[in-house]
């Protein structure tokens, strides 16, 4: 099969690789129909984390399901599957409170399982998943999607889930005002939560007009450009001289961080998930003193999923409006470079054949 790599700092490579087996009973077999770069990808693409080996990239696809081990009953061959960011048991304690991302016993794509097998990535024609019945979510009803829909299923594979998980984190409700910082794939389906899940006035973040565009489709009552102590002044002045109940803080950087606290009113509530890269560390003294509440952290997207897949099947919500790209599998490397470029906000890779 064809899948692709990396092997270095912008160094991303589509390659041939052995075609996935079953190994054990609670494997699935995907044939992946759609794949995506992610944000956080990029980190190790721009040589933020190290790569020392090559190794298969990409945690974020849906799929057919082609077959699976004798211990698999959640999905059939067959089903048109979701497969979350993490790959998660199901049923140890973690996975039963809903923090799936702590698994007891969780594999990450590109990497090894609990058991040393290796585990696809998920930017590759098939993937082989472990502990299937804890991690894939069959679509009823769905088996050959079009590309509206698989962009909004493929979103719920992390991006959506990541924003709604920040706006909870952030007690995002009725009535409330919220500042989404991040104008990524992450920070829009932040803005798109914001407004499902009831807030008044929302305030997203951006310089660049496309991105703004979709952040005010999803329901952003205002969009600024303004950055550091200016954003906050800003904020008050549109909020009539305060600062936000709550804030979605979507990126992951020093900068970024320090720019949700300053929009943070005294008492108010921040979200964060966005990938530390460095730097990001929360100020205590600053939380102590302005009675900030902060929540957030890596999302689990799998205990998210449901609820969410129903309002994209109903079509109360569209997230795969983040996806301004679609490009063969083939052209991975493309598809890295323009999003580290900002040429793009999120690229949806097709494998060759995908739609057979």
């Amino acid at each position: 099969m064809r899948a692709t790599m990396i092997h270095g700092t912008r160094d991303i490579r589509v390659e041939d690789r052995p075609d996935p087996e079953l190994r054990l009973p609670g494997d699935a077999l995907v044939r992946v129909t759609a794949a995506c770069v992610c944000g956080s990808d990029l980190w190790p693409y721009r040589g933020v984390r190290e790569i020392t080996d090559a190794k298969p990239i990409g945690h974020e696809f849906v799929g057919v399901v082609e077959a699976v081990g004798d211990d698999v009953t959640a999905v059939k061959v067959g089903d048109f599957v979701v497969a979350p960011w993490a790959i998660s048991c199901g049923e140890c304690p973690s996975c039963r409170n809903g923090v799936q991302v702590a698994c007891e016993h969780r594999a990450a794509w590109g990497a090894t399982d609990e058991h040393g097998v290796p585990v696809d990535g998920g930017q590759g024609e098939r993937v082989r998943v472990p502990m299937a019945n804890g991690t894939l979510v069959a679509v009823p009803g769905v088996t050959e999607p079009d590309e509206a829909l698989t962009k909004s299923l493929l979103t719920l594979s992390d991006v959506m889930g990541t924003g709604h998980h920040a706006a909870l984190a952030a007690h995002v409700g009725p009535g409330r005002s919220v500042v989404v910082v991040g104008d990524g794939a992450v920070g829009l389906c932040g803005v798109l939560a914001a407004k499902r899940l009831g807030a008044e006035r929302i305030i997203a973040m951006s310089r660049h007009e496309d991105r703004a565009a979709i952040a005010r489709e999803f329901g952003a009552t205002d969009v600024i450009a303004e950055r550091g102590k200016e954003s906050a002044e800003k904020v008050r002045e549109i909020l009539g001289g305060v600062l936000a109940d709550s804030v979605l803080e979507c990126v992951g950087t020093h900068e970024s961080m320090d720019q949700a606290l300053r929009c943070t009113r005294p008492g108010g509530s921040l979200g964060f998930v966005g990938v530390p890269a460095g730097g990001s560390e929360l100020p205590i003294g600053t939380l102590f003193s302005k009675n900030i509440s902060v929540g957030g952290g890596a999302a689990s997207t799998r205990a998210y999923l449901p609820e969410l897949l129903d309002d994209v099947l109903s079509g109360a919500i569209n997230p795969g409006l983040v996806f301004d790209s679609v490009m063969p599998l083939e052209e991975a490397p493309e598809a890295y470079r323009a999003m580290d470029e900002r040429r793009a906000t999120k690229v949806m890779l097709v494998p060759a054949g995908a739609q057979r």
